[in-house]
C-alpha cells in the first residue's frame, strides 16, 4: 500500500471580538504556505454554530514536509517576520494541534 498524506488541524479558540482580526491575518498571508515542499491543501474553517473554535486544516505529503515548514517559513512568520518588529497580540486565546494520517480518500467522479 502506498503512503498517503497526513493532515494537521490547528484548533484555535478565538473570542468573537477577535474573529475579524484572525481572518484578516490569514488573508494577509495568503500564498505563504502554498509554495512549501510537500504542501497539498489549506482551509481556514469559521465556526457557525455556537462555538468559538476555528479549524486550520492543512494537508501534507508526509510528516517531514510539515516539520520543515514548521521550522522554516511558519516559524519566521510567527516571530514577526523580517526586521524584528513587535509581534501583534494573538487573536486566538488557545491552540491545539491534531494530527491524522489519511487512510482512505475519494474524489468526485
Amino acid at each position: 500500500m502506498a503512503a498517503m498524506s497526513i493532515v494537521k488541524i490547528n484548533v484555535l479558540t478565538v473570542p468573537e471580538e477577535q474573529r475579524e482580526t484572525l481572518e484578516k491575518r490569514f488573508a494577509s498571508r495568503a500564498g505563504s504556505v502554498e509554495g512549501s515542499d510537500g504542501f497539498e491543501w489549506f482551509e481556514l474553517l469559521r465556526p457557525v454554530e455556537g462555538t468559538d473554535t476555528y479549524l486550520v486544516y492543512t494537508r501534507w505529503r508526509d510528516e517531514e514536509s510539515f516539520q520543515a515548514w514548521m521550522e522554516g517559513s511558519m516559524k519566521a512568520s510567527h516571530q514577526g517576520g523580517e526586521g524584528g518588529g513587535e509581534r501583534p497580540r494573538p487573536a486566538a486565546s488557545g491552540s491545539t494541534l491534531w494530527s491524522f494520517e489519511v487512510v482512505q480518500q475519494a474524489a468526485p467522479k
